[in-house]
């Protein structure tokens, strides 16, 4: 179940919030002053559920539109709204989709499989239980790893499922009441669980990042959180450090982001220790994390399975999955991020950081490797790709897919600069008249008369001026300060507006001042 507001949870919260706090509970400022957990000898353990929304054209089990954004209500039919007499058919793709998600983690993908009721009642799911996977999920045991302080870590993943989601509950701020779009009901959803491997924070969110980039190179999902595609939840846990016991965990709600995850389980640690260190207990419960307060509430207590009453889905038959279809969904795969960049670093010399920046973003790489196509220079392309069109990027806030770039445009540019044709700095000017313009590096170079001057005859005269305006730095450098040519060779380049070839003004200057 998920977190869809606070009409729920009213009751409880006054209940646990008033009166006199039990030993299993805290109040808020004693969470603050609290030392950290490793300080106070205990481990956290830590799991994660994330629900991806896979990018179907329809639904799970019926021809509903899969779209975001539509008007309330709109892409909602008998099956998805639980009518009576409507029977469920599952979407081929959603599961294909779900299939290559397994085997990219590792997972054994079962050759028979089946869907069962989750019973439980709520205004957001009209049928009042989900069409979910309890017993026999199509696949479990995967792995992944992720890059941990310490080194290469391996995260066991319990199992992967397949589901439909629930509508959504909105709640305006001004009145009373509450209102249910249905449009999310029946999104087909694939819960990725993972065992309690992660021991901090920090691991979480590595975790979940490198997941996100796995799922946005496999292509079955947007992965947007804004959006709801992609959501987590957490179960966190204590144990005295050195035990391999596991403690009574909380499960945390309501994060719309990784960084969300990080600062909840952060704060829940610190809670949890508290309340042992006074000699409580840990209450078994979810728990909701609050962004502007930053800290967690309860919310209700922890369900079990017996909790959802779960059967066989009676109107949807088990299914099989063949081992040649499960081969040719393997053979489909595309390289995973991993594998690409230990490709570059092998291939291209990239050093891991430079190779981990490019193959962050799917559309990155795939530009990169366009542009080595147009020029061999992989080395001088990434320089340009996570320094002024990364920068670029994130002031104008799209990503490599959006920015109106070509990798034929970039690497004309990159050549205009290699070539000595225009300046590092009059590149820069470039790069960024090209996204505005939609223009060629050349043709701005031309109109904006930026070529690059290595004439001596012509560098001289803004190499006097410099000197002329610039007397302390003059007598800086004679006086044995290095750092005051530097500086008189980024007025030569301001002056000329770029234009200068820096080697040939520097070289000049030194000529120049050695005269004087």
């Amino acid at each position: 179940m998920r977190d869809d507001g606070l009409t729920r949870r009213t009751g409880r919260l006054a209940n646990r919030l008033t009166g006199k706090p039990a030993k299993n509970c805290l109040y808020t400022h004693e969470v603050s002053d609290t030392k950290h957990a490793e300080m106070m000898n205990y481990e956290p353990v830590i799991g994660l559920e994330v629900h991806v929304q896979l990018k179907t054209a329809t639904k799970a089990f019926c021809g509903c539109a899969n779209i975001f954004g539509s008007r309330e209500n709109t892409h909602v039919c008998p099956v998805c709204l639980g009518l009576p007499g409507s029977l469920p058919v599952l979407n081929e793709t959603a599961l294909k989709s779900a299939v290559k998600v397994a085997l990219a983690l590792g997972c054994d993908v079962k050759h028979f499989t089946k869907f069962d009721r989750k019973n439980y009642y709520y205004p957001d799911l009209p049928k009042n239980f989900q069409i979910s996977q309890y017993d026999m999920p199509f696949s479990e045991n995967g792995k992944m790893d992720i890059r941990a302080q310490d080194g290469v870590k391996r995260i066991r993943v319990k199992r992967v499922h397949l589901e439909e989601d629930a509508g959504k509950l909105i709640h305006p701020e001004s009145g009373t009441e509450s209102l249910v779009d249905y449009n999310r009901a029946g999104t087909p959803l694939l819960e990725i669980v993972s065992e309690p491997d992660l021991h901090t924070p920090e691991e979480a969110y590595v975790y979940l990042t490198d997941l996100k980039l796995i799922l946005q190179y496999l292509d079955v999902s947007d992965c947007d959180m804004e959006k709801g595609s992609l959501r987590c939840d957490a179960n966190i846990s204590l144990r005295p450090a050195g035990t391999s016991g596991l403690g009574v965990k909380a499960e945390l709600k309501n994060m719309n982001s990784f960084r969300a995850v990080r600062q909840a389980l952060e704060y829940e640690i610190k809670r949890q220790a508290a309340v042992l260190e006074e000699g409580g207990s840990v209450v078994q419960e979810t728990r909701l994390w609050n962004e502007k307060k930053q800290l967690t509430l309860p919310m209700r207590s922890k369900e079990e399975a017996h909790d959802y009453r779960y059967f066989p889905e009676p109107d949807l038959p088990p299914f099989v999955i063949s081992a040649e279809e499960i081969d040719t969904i393997k053979k489909e795969l595309p390289e995973m991020p991993a594998q690409r960049r230990r490709r570059f670093m092998e291939a291209f010399g990239l050093c891991e950081k430079d190779a981990s920046t490019v193959v962050a973003s799917k559309s990155f790489a795939d530009f990169f490797e366009a542009c080595l196509e147009l020029y061999g220079q992989p080395k001088k392309i990434v320089h340009w790709l996570i320094g002024p069109v990364s920068f670029q990027m994130n002031t104008r806030g799209q990503d490599m897919a959006e920015l109106r770039l070509t990798p034929a445009a970039l690497t004309e540019l990159i050549d205009l600069v290699e070539t000595g044709k225009i300046s590092q700095l009059a590149g820069k000017d470039v790069l960024q008249e090209m996204l505005e313009s939609g223009k060629s590096a050349g043709k701005i170079v031309v109109e904006e008369n930026l070529a690059q001057v290595s004439d001596a005859g012509a560098l001289l005269a803004v190499i006097q001026e410099v000197l002329a305006a610039n007397k302390k730095s003059v007598d800086d450098y004679k006086a044995g300060k290095e750092n005051a040519l530097m500086f008189l060779v980024g007025q030569v380049m301001r002056l000329s507006r770029g234009k200068a070839n820096p080697k040939t003004a520097r070289e000049l200057l030194v000529e120049k001042l050695r005269s004087l």
